[in-house]
């Protein structure tokens, strides 16, 4: 069972950054994908963007294109999702997550396997 713990989170102004990170253990060959999601009070989970967890490749959200970058350190079994010229409207719990599998959307939360158990960031404007 592949387990997840994020850190980083916190209170930060509208501009400023922010970097969250996530360590995986147990069996970490298994994961194909990291992906981070994030939940606002009232709404659903929404994707962030995801990295492939061997060659790095990434996506993003329309959302936080152009801000927000996932980057990975293999030896480290960590992935970081650094946000800059963060918005009010970035304000949630976000959380990272792993898949096994490489089908499947990975927009959706349902495509991942397991989850860590989240993290706050507050955006004040």
């Amino acid at each position: 069972q592949v387990q997840l713990v994020e850190s980083g989170g916190g209170l930060v102004q509208a501009g400023c950054s922010l970097k969250l990170s996530c360590t995986a253990s147990g069996p970490t060959m298994s994961i194909y994908s990291m992906g981070w999601f994030r939940q606002a009070p009232g709404k659903e989970r929404e994707f962030v963007g995801r990295i492939t967890w061997r060659s790095g490749y990434t996506n993003y959200s329309d959302s936080v294109k152009g801000r927000f970058t996932i980057s990975r350190d293999n030896a480290k079994n960590t992935v970081y999702l650094q946000m800059d010229s963060l918005k009010p409207e970035d304000t949630a719990v976000y959380y990272c997550a792993a898949s096994r599998s490489y089908s499947g959307s990975y927009r959706r939360a349902q495509s991942y396997d397991y989850w860590g158990q989240g993290t706050q960031v507050t955006v004040s404007s």
